[in-house]
């Protein structure tokens, strides 16, 4: 028993960090994609530039609101609960990424700015594949 403890105790944070990884990796690629049919979608070079702010804006919310508080407390309570179920750790990292830029907006002064569904496909498909990811490696077994 103590033995086994221990174990969930090292090998938890090791997949985290991997399931990390992996969204960061989905992150980056679906959204060098969005970013490049965004450019070529482009009209005209003002459209473009337009375009090339927004999604700077974009990634500035993502960059300065992304946290991985939420991610941690779904790992917690699908451990001390012993949840072992693939739709609790891919629904809970897809919602645990993709509302972050909300979470984080809602508490200012300013207006409420609501992301675009393109940053929020994004997120999400990042969030699914880190839950997947940590449930192959550690939730299966929670």
């Amino acid at each position: 028993m103590l033995l086994s403890t221990l174990g969930r105790l090292i090998w938890v944070p090791i997949a985290f960090v991997i399931s990390a990884v992996a969204s960061v990796l989905v992150l980056l690629t679906l959204g060098q994609e969005r970013f490049t049919q965004v450019l070529f979608a482009a009209r005209s070079e003002e459209e473009g530039l337009g375009q090339i702010a927004i999604l700077l804006q974009e990634a500035l919310i993502l960059a300065t609101g992304l946290s991985v508080l939420p991610a941690l407390l779904l790992i917690v309570v699908g451990e001390v609960a012993r949840i072992r179920s693939l739709l609790y750790y891919v629904i809970g990292g897809g919602l645990a990424l993709a509302l972050m830029p909300l979470a984080f907006r809602f508490g200012q002064n300013e207006p409420l700015a609501v992301p675009s569904v393109m940053l929020l496909q994004v997120l999400a498909a990042a969030g699914f594949a880190g839950g997947f990811v940590y449930w192959l490696i550690a939730g299966r077994r929670a």
